[in-house]
């Protein structure tokens, strides 16, 4: 045989091979969904991603308990800012305004 055909043998071989894999790969993933549906696929990497959120937040939290504490406080006076001004004699007598009566036509 020449080289020329030789070449071209081993160039369809590789071929035929090349594609029996894609084919593969392929029913493989048909097989995957079938078994699995991409909603439920999406939601498997949320929760994944959620749970490494997680811990991340739980390692940052461990350390740097003082900003948390920090953090919190801030977040309780916040929404008990109004009681506690009106405990200390700070709070402004602000008297919302009704809308005018519309005129009559």
């Amino acid at each position: 045989m020449t080289d020329r055909r030789i070449r071209m043998l081993e160039d369809r071989y590789l071929r035929d091979s090349a594609r029996a894999l894609v084919e593969a790969d392929v029913e493989h993933l048909k097989a995957d969904f079938a078994h699995k549906g991409v909603a439920e696929r999406a939601f498997d990497r949320v929760r994944e991603g959620a749970g490494d959120l997680y811990d991340e937040a739980v390692d940052a939290a461990e350390d740097n308990k003082g900003a948390l504490a920090a953090l919190v406080a801030a977040i309780i006076v916040w929404f008990a800012r109004n009681p506690i001004l009106e405990v200390l004699g700070l709070a402004g007598d602000e008297k919302r305004e009704e809308p005018d009566e519309q005129p009559e036509r």
